[in-house]
C-alpha cells in the first residue's frame, strides 16, 4: 500500500521525465501532453491500493506510450488515414516494449521541456498554465482552482498554448547560447509569479494559496539540480525558502493578514531560514549578483531579526539602492520607499511615493496606496491615513487584504 501523499510526489516527480521521452520520441506535445496526463490519472487510481510498481518510471512510460497510440488510431480512424507512428511498430512490439528500454532511456529531458513551455512565443498565463501541468503534473481542476478562474477558461489557456506549440513547430531541442540564458530566465520567472501568487494570492477569500508556492519551490529545486551553476536559480530558490519560512505567522486563527511587524516569530519555520541562508551563502561570492539573489539578501536580514525593532534597516535599503540599479521597476522603488522611510523618516519614504503616484503603472494599485496610509500613519496624519487605506481597500481584489486595510482604517477612526 502507498499513500495518496506519496503517489503524488512520486508522481510529479516523474511527470515532465515521462513527458520528455514521448515528446522526443514522436515529437506532438499536443497529444503526449494528453496522453501522459491519463497515464498519471491511471496510476494515482492504481497505485495507492496496489502499490508503486518497481520500476514506476517505466510503468508510466508504458502507459502514456499505449494512451498515445490509443489517441492516434482514434484520429486516423475519425480523419480515414491512419498515422506513420502507428504503422511504423506492430502492436504488440509497441505496447510490449518499456519506453525505457529506447535509447537514451536514462536522459531527464526536464529543463528542455521548462524551456518549452516557457517559450516566448507563449503569453504569460499560458506559460504560467502549461508548466504547472506539463511540468509540475497538476491536472487542469487544481491549476484553475489555485488561480481561482472556471476550469474551462483555464483549460482554453492549456489549449491555446499546445495550439502555438504546434503551430509554430517548437521543439524539445534546448536552446544555446544567448537564447538558452535568455530561456532559463524567462523560466525563472515564470515560477517566480506561480509563488507569488501563491504566498499572496491576488483574489479570492484566502490570504495565502500553498499548493502554488509549495510547487514553486519544488520545481525551483529541481530547475537548480539541473543547472547547479546558474547562481541566479540558486538566488530564487533561497528568496522562495526565505519568504515561504514566514507563512505560518502571515494569518491569525480566522484567515486574518498579520504584517511582518506584527508576526510571531517563532512560528517561522527555522530549517527554511537556515537552508536559505546557508545557499545564499554559497550564492553571494559566486560571480554577478542578480536581483533574485538581492531580494533573498534582503528576506534574509528580515528573517535573521530577533524581532521587527531589530531590524537592520540600513542594510536593507542598501540592498534595495542596489536591486533598483540592477533590476529597476516600480514594485522595487515603493518598497525601497518603506526601507528609506525607516531609515530617514516617513516624510522621505512619502516623497518616493508622490513620484511613484505619477507611474501610470503603479498610480492606483493598492501597494501604494497602503505603503503611503502606513506611512502617513507613522507621520502622525490619522486622518489623511485612514482615509488613504480606505482608498486602498477598494482597490485590492483580495478579501484578506481588504478586511485588513478596512480595520486599520477604523482604528485610526
Amino acid at each position: 500500500m502507498t499513500g495518496t501523499h506519496e503517489t503524488e510526489d512520486l508522481l510529479r516527480t516523474y511527470a515532465p521525465q515521462v513527458l520528455g521521452a514521448l515528446v522526443r520520441r514522436y515529437g506532438d506535445f499536443d497529444l503526449c501532453e494528453d496522453a501522459v496526463q491519463e497515464a498519471l490519472i491511471a496510476a494515482a487510481q492504481q497505485w495507492p491500493g496496489e502499490g508503486v510498481p518497481d520500476h514506476a518510471r517505466a510503468w508510466l512510460l508504458t502507459v502514456a506510450q499505449r494512451k498515445y497510440v490509443d489517441h492516434v488510431r482514434s484520429e486516423a480512424a475519425r480523419r480515414r488515414r491512419e498515422d506513420a507512428v502507428a504503422l511504423a511498430t506492430p502492436d504488440s512490439a509497441l505496447l510490449a516494449r518499456a519506453a525505457d528500454d529506447a535509447p537514451d532511456a536514462d536522459r531527464d529531458d526536464s529543463l528542455a521541456l521548462l524551456f518549452l513551455c516557457c517559450h516566448p512565443d507563449l503569453s504569460p498565463p499560458s506559460r504560467i498554465a502549461l508548466t504547472l501541468r506539463a511540468v509540475g503534473g497538476l491536472t487542469t481542476a487544481q491549476i484553475a482552482a489555485a488561480f481561482l478562474v472556471p476550469e474551462s477558461t483555464m483549460a482554453q489557456r492549456i489549449s491555446r498554448a499546445k495550439q502555438t506549440i504546434k503551430a509554430g513547430g517548437l521543439s524539445l531541442a534546448p536552446p544555446e547560447g544567448e537564447d538558452r540564458t535568455a530561456r532559463l530566465a524567462e523560466v525563472r520567472h515564470v515560477l517566480y509569479l506561480v509563488f507569488n501568487e501563491g504566498y499572496t494570492a491576488s483574489g479570492g477569500d484566502a490570504l495565502t494559496a500553498p499548493e502554488l508556492s509549495t510547487e514553486a519551490i519544488r520545481l525551483v529545486r529541481m530547475l537548480h539540480r539541473l543547472v547547479p551553476e546558474d547562481t541566479e536559480t540558486a538566488g530564487l530558490l533561497a528568496l522562495m525558502l526565505l519568504t515561504d519560512a514566514r507563512r505560518p505567522a502571515r494569518t491569525g486563527p480566522d484567515g486574518e493578514l498579520v504584517p511582518l511587524a506584527e508576526q510571531d516569530r517563532g512560528s517561522w519555520d527555522g530549517g527554511l531560514i537556515a537552508e536559505g541562508v546557508e545557499l545564499l551563502g554559497r550564492t553571494l561570492p559566486e560571480g554577478r549578483v542578480g536581483p533574485y539573489q538581492l531580494q533573498a539578501a534582503i528576506a534574509a536580514v528580515h528573517d535573521e531579526a530577533p524581532s521587527a525593532e531589530a531590524t537592520d534597516w540600513p542594510q536593507i535599503l542598501a540592498l534595495y539602492e542596489l536591486l533598483e540599479r540592477t533590476g529597476p521597476n516600480p514594485m522595487v522603488t515603493l518598497n525601497r520607499a518603506v526601507a528609506v522611510a525607516m531609515v530617514h523618516g516617513p516624510e522621505a519614504g512619502l516623497e518616493l511615493l508622490d513620484g511613484l503616484a505619477e507611474d501610470g503603472r503603479l498610480a492606483r494599485n493598492h501597494r501604494l496606496l497602503a505603503t503611503r496610509a502606513h506611512l502617513l500613519e507613522l507621520l502622525g496624519e490619522k486622518e489623511d491615513a485612514a482615509s488613504a487605506y480606505r482608498e486602498a481597500a477598494r482597490h485590492t481584489t483580495s478579501a484578506p487584504e481588504r478586511r485588513h486595510l478596512t480595520e486599520r482604517a477604523r482604528r485610526l477612526g
